[in-house]
């Protein structure tokens, strides 16, 4: 996929620009439209996992400090905060403070595009969820309003949160909500790049605009035996297919079908010979929830479930269910204040509605603690007619969506006048 950005002869060229006529001060320069362009497709090149981002932890931390901001790594040795508008860049006290969160882990997949001139230089890894790009944008909007609050226009301090290990479950926010980047902090935003949204436009929800996602992996265990004598033994192989196809239609009659819960596996493994009944057998998979009471509840109904089977077939399960990340739980408030913050740079028209996606996000834990909203991010080219999907090797975004991201966050920035 080619971005109107890559087509041109220099990077930020064949850009579009904000809507004439907006009120407020920050839009974005066009030396450093360029320059973040340059900023996120060194990024593409260079994808580092989850909890391994120390040389973009060390590019963001150089380029803040360029601008005379005092960023600081997190406890686990990767991530960052940047907090502006603050004494000596730390918050003491005073006015809580406007966040801005962005994820900065790529995935353990190979970029797969084939004319890219800035395609991932590291075999079997890329930013094929669009961090790079979310990374960009936080990194663009903070050096923006950092030149704001140097001629006295930041109406209030602003953190910029760089989080490392979404990708990972139960994700890195736990941890960095452990290090303190919530602390000071009255309200968070972020950004998700949508590749079946237009570059230049937002899609917004309030309430619930993503899934819970938990991590599930079971064992089962029985005697063994001879296939000639099944009837001497646990048939294995049959107590696991029945765990795999009766649990998630189990679970989905125990429970609410509005909650959307859903379980899914990804691998099952028994046995190596076609006449010995195995002895143990595996199973992963994930369960995803729309709803947040549900999730709650979906541990203790899950677990109850594969027993249930499993004993059946007089199998021996051991479960390991590991929490992901609940819903990610738009605030309507400040919902509504990036949808007045997008409306303000580029008008009604570049803001639409958006469904909840059955996809995870770790987002969802900080606003377990203060309240915040997450837009999704159109990173299409208009006018692409093919379908294209996040985690795939050939994901690209078209990079106006840097530019769009930058404008939507210090917009809102300006705009939200609470300081309670």
């Amino acid at each position: 996929m080619k971005s109107r950005e890559s087509e041109a002869d220099q990077p930020g060229e064949a850009a579009g620009e904000p809507a004439p006529g907006a009120v407020l001060p920050g839009t974005l320069p066009e030396a450093l439209r360029t320059e973040l362009i340059a900023f996120r497709r060194d990024l593409h090149m260079h994808p580092e996992l989850g909890n391994q981002e120390f040389r973009t932890t060390a590019a963001l931390k150089t380029r803040l400090e360029q601008a005379g901001l005092v960023p600081r790594v997190l406890g686990m040795g990767t991530g960052l905060i940047c907090d502006i508008g603050t004494e000596d860049g730390e918050w003491r006290g005073g006015p809580g403070m406007f966040a801005l969160r962005a994820d900065i882990d790529a995935l353990p997949i190979p970029d797969t595009k084939v004319t890219c001139a800035y395609r991932s230089t590291v075999p079997d890894r890329a930013h094929a969820c669009g961090h790079d790009v979310h990374t960009t944008v936080v990194l663009g909007a903070g050096l923006v309003l950092a030149d704001l609050h140097r001629q006295g226009l930041l109406p209030h301090p602003v953190r910029l949160i760089f989080q490392p290990a979404e990708e990972v479950l139960p994700g890195g926010a736990p941890d960095a909500i452990e290090c303190g980047v919530l602390d000071g902090v009255r309200k968070i935003v972020g950004v998700h790049c949508d590749p079946k949204v237009d570059a230049g436009r937002i899609g917004l929800r309030a309430g619930p605009i993503t899934s819970a996602c938990d991590r599930l992996e079971v064992t089962l265990d029985g005697p063994g035996g001879h296939t000639a004598r099944p009837h001497l033994t646990t048939d294995l192989v049959v107590a696991a297919a029945k765990v795999a196809t009766e649990v998630p239609a189990l679970v989905g009659r125990r429970m609410d079908a509005r909650s959307g819960l859903s379980v899914t596996w990804g691998r099952l493994e028994t046995g190596h010979a076609c006449n010995v009944i195995p002895q143990h057998a595996e199973l992963s998979g994930t369960v995803r929830c729309l709803d947040l009471e549900a999730w709650r509840a979906a541990p203790d109904l899950v677990h109850g479930a594969i027993q249930e089977i499993a004993d059946l077939y007089r199998a021996k399960p051991v479960v390991n269910y590991v929490r992901g990340v609940p819903p990610v739980v738009n605030d309507p408030a400040v919902t509504e204040l990036l949808r007045d913050a997008m409306t303000a740079r580029l008008g009604a028209d570049s803001v639409e509605d958006t469904q909840q996606s059955l996809g995870g996000e770790d987002f969802s834990w900080y606003l377990e603690h203060v309240p915040g909203a997450m837009a999704r991010l159109g990173v299409k080219v208009p006018g692409d007619r093919v379908s294209r999907d996040l985690h795939q090797g050939d994901f690209d975004a078209d990079e106006y969506a840097i530019t769009v991201g930058v404008e939507l966050f210090t917009a809102a920035a300006l705009l939200d006048a609470d300081l309670a």
